[in-house]
């Protein structure tokens, strides 16, 4: 029995598109999901502002906080949580040159509003988490803009919500490039470093996901470490990644086994969960899946964390401790590939 809770979000179980092709599935309409998710075992959802209320910029506030409601009925009849929220800050006309980033003062009060409905969608649906993907938070033409200016302008975007809602947690989920070049945000130490200067350091957190680790050319247990330390690993992202490629977000561990055996372990290992913190999944089927076989990538993310689990709760401390003793590298490292060839 796992010791963890995990979340998905409706994204991780996709028509399959990509940019070199037509999607390749059916939709699946979005409870009908949630449904089946939780009869596989997750204990929450991951939501975008949008997933919760499609096309949220044409609506009013006082409709944005109805529809929100009528969503979280729903979600209480299925008997499940949800985790955070998300704005899409990428996909609008307004905010093609980044958000709060943009050269743009429209852009990014449009940016602000958007983000001050994910905290009010966020409150009626039982959760003090708004998790935020810079995604166009940098640049395609590194002198298009101000690198230190746009430090600061993230700051005061974050600030925004910040000072909206004195109750809100707001999630850092960083990444190196894509869908822009270079990101202001690369990594988790860029995350943590900006949340000091936010007017509320102990209510902005990391969202660790495996794969922008790898892409970064970053070992993910060591980024997740460095978030531990600081108190601001707020929840993660498990999946997995084949080099520096593009985000392939494919199954947790099956790329990188032992990768993900110390993401495991050092989640175990400092009680990672005990303060309500959930294992979350971003993980996509595969574009050559059939419609029927949607939910393989969750099902098999949750099946590999557990078995890595389970490697995790056989580890011999006192070995380990012998090796480092006697600095006998060597055999420790064959001692960790045994552990994870035993049957």
């Amino acid at each position: 029995m796992s010791e963890f809770k995990f979340t998905v979000g409706p994204w991780n179980v996709s028509e399959g598109g990509d940019r070199f092709g037509p999607e390749v599935r059916d939709s699946i309409p979005i409870f009908e999901k949630i449904r089946e998710f939780k009869k596989i075992g997750i204990d929450a959802m991951q939501f975008h502002d949008d997933d919760v209320i499609p096309d949220i910029n044409n609506y009013s506030d006082s409709e944005i906080i109805s529809k929100a409601k009528v969503f979280k009925e729903k979600m209480d009849e299925i008997g499940m949580a949800t985790e955070f929220i998300a704005p899409r800050l990428w996909e609008d006309p307004r905010t093609i040159d980044g958000a709060f980033t943009s050269n743009n003062n429209k852009d990014r009060d449009y940016a602000r509003w958007r983000l001050e409905k994910n905290v009010d969608i966020a409150r009626v649906l039982g959760t003090n988490k708004i998790n935020i993907w810079p995604a166009r938070e940098g640049t395609v033409c590194y002198e298009s803009k101000d690198p230190l200016k746009s430090i600061g302008r993230l700051i005061n975007g974050i600030d925004s919500a910040l000072e909206y809602d004195k109750e809100i947690l707001v999630l850092i989920e960083h990444k190196p490039n894509e869908p822009i070049d270079r990101s202001f945000l690369p990594t988790i130490g860029h995350s943590i470093a900006l949340s000091y200067k936010t007017i509320d350091p102990d209510r902005v957190g990391v969202n660790l996901e495996t794969a922008h680790a790898v892409l970064s050319g970053l070992d993910p247990a060591n980024e997740m470490a460095a978030a531990l330390y600081f108190g601001k690993l707020w929840t993660v992202h498990l999946n997995d990644q084949n080099g520096l490629k593009y985000d392939q977000d494919k199954v947790f561990g099956v790329e990188n086994l032992r990768q993900a055996f110390n993401q495991v372990k050092i989640l175990v290992e400092n009680k990672y969960g005990s303060n309500g913190e959930y294992v979350g999944l971003d993980v996509q089927a595969m574009r050559t899946q059939k419609l029927e076989d949607s939910y393989s990538a969750v099902k098999n993310s949750i099946k590999i964390f557990n078995m890595l689990e389970e490697k995790v709760k056989k580890f011999d401390y006192e070995f380990q401790e012998k090796c480092v003793k006697d600095r006998n590298y060597e055999d420790l490292e064959l001692y960790v590939i045994e552990l994870l060839l035993k049957g």
